[in-house]
């Protein structure tokens, strides 16, 4: 592997591969995977909009269809035409290549990152883990599977991945964000997106004295003496430089497939042992926390709230009525001392309150009811929706439920990690849906 390789901090300079000269980019940037995976018309209508189209859509399996008789299909088709974009110079490479970007969306200000290969030898998803680079939720190993399938055969990866790195004084990427407005780089790619997804400018770095300051930096906030001191830790506990924000699931079947690579004889030197991701500053201010909701689906909502009591004793209560509003919620003596998580159903609306001793998150707390609930009622299933609006549309359908939950300090996300381990699965979103990551780099990893 001749790449340029920071081994101190897992990074690599990857060589990325971009549409030709003349491709139209709208068409060919989709959004992640794992979004509106209960709105099957969003993404009727990407594959009509990318139809007859070079396009990301052709190389990814979106979530909603992973259970359908015809996706072993849909992945072989994905497969092979990766190869095809390779073979017939869709793709062309950019070698040693870092990529500066800029992201603007209908409601948020300016997001900055920077597009980069990390070392999934210095990842652990794993529950304890102490790794450099370490999950911020809880994953659900029933999710992996899937996901390696497509990566197993896979000529190229494309990343939805956005690792988050706590620089509140903007020393690693901003730098590199204020040569670009001076004109240092060339801008590669510079177009809108499909269906609210903003737009974004991409700039190529090529230049090692840039990529080795941005590395000594990263080098300088892993270092035990300045992680000890940020978060006021002794020097014994292992620094955490890249937490997952957006990906997780992506970046643990990319470790899986490393792994099974390497017991079946891979050497080190092999491209999948690294994950194409985009690094983010959590301080950016392009960079917003939002909630991810529950939609519970063939449920009857009054049997949920009335098994509280039964799963959390005297440490849980349900009250309907009113339009189940945090606002309603935040007044008398609950407040501080119950987590208040509003509800939405056919049969009504309301909020449940759960003593905040069962977990420090009501995310967590709320979680544990649903899972167990799930496994006493094997017609019950739950998605995880971005949005409020959403959310109150999908739970008051028939025999269904829409459950809101609060939203996450963004600030406390590092120190929470680094004290507690990953948070529950689904505890926070980067934005809105339609703002989340659109697949755009892609790189070879056989």
């Amino acid at each position: 592997m001749s790449k340029k390789i920071y081994e101190n901090i897992g990074l690599m300079i990857p060589d990325i591969l971009l549409p030709k000269s003349g491709t139209d980019m709208t068409k060919w940037a989709t959004v992640a995977c794992d979004q509106y995976t209960s709105q099957p018309d969003y993404w009727k209508e990407t594959e009509e909009k990318t139809s007859g189209s070079v396009s990301t859509y052709n190389l990814m399996l979106p979530e909603i269809y992973l259970n359908r008789p015809d996706a072993d299909e849909r992945i072989a088709n994905i497969n092979k035409t990766m190869t095809s974009y390779i073979k017939d110079g869709v793709l062309e490479k950019h070698e040693s290549s870092m990529i500066l970007l800029e992201r603007t969306t209908p409601i948020s200000p300016v997001r900055t990152g920077i597009v980069v290969a990390l070392d999934l030898e210095k990842y652990d998803f794993k529950k304890g883990s102490d790794s450099l680079i370490r999950a911020t939720e809880g994953t659900v190993i029933e999710r992996i599977p899937p996901r390696m399938k497509i990566r197993k055969n896979a000529d190229i990866e494309m990343p939805h991945i956005m690792i988050l790195i706590d620089d509140p004084d903007k020393t690693v990427v901003e730098p590199i964000a204020e040569k670009a407005k001076s004109g240092a780089f060339e801008c590669i790619y510079d177009f809108d997106m499909l269906q609210q997804g903003g737009h974004i400018k991409g700039y190529k770095i090529t230049d090692e004295k840039i990529c080795d300051t941005m590395a000594d930096a990263l080098a300088k906030l892993a270092s035990k003496e300045v992680f000890a001191k940020k978060y006021n830790l002794t020097d014994d506990i292992a620094p955490l430089l890249f937490a997952v924000g957006d990906g997780n699931h992506s970046l643990a079947s990319a470790k899986c497939h490393w792994e099974e690579l390497k017991a079946a004889g891979a050497d080190m030197e092999h491209p999948a042992r690294f994950a194409l991701c985009e690094i983010v500053n959590v301080h950016d201010r392009g960079i917003a926390f939002e909630p991810i909701h529950r939609v519970l689906f063939g449920i009857d909502a009054e049997d949920f709230t009335d098994g509280l009591t039964e799963y959390f004793g005297d440490k849980a209560t349900c009250v309907y009525g009113g339009e189940g509003k945090f606002e309603e919620a935040y007044t008398g003596e609950e407040f501080g001392k119950f987590h208040i998580i509003p509800f939405c159903s056919p049969k009504g609306n309301g909020i449940i309150y759960i003593d905040s001793s069962v977990h420090t998150l009501a995310v967590g707390a709320i979680q544990m009811y649903i899972d167990e609930y799930i496994k006493k009622n094997s017609g019950v299933t739950v998605d995880y929706v971005h949005g409020e609006d959403v959310t109150r549309s999908l739970g008051s359908s028939e025999n269904n439920m829409g459950i809101l939950l609060p939203k996450m300090d963004k600030n406390d996300l590092f120190l929470t990690v680094i004290k507690n381990g990953s948070l529950p699965r689904k505890t926070f979103s980067m934005g809105e849906a339609f703002e989340k990551r659109y697949y755009i780099e892609c790189r070879e990893i056989r």
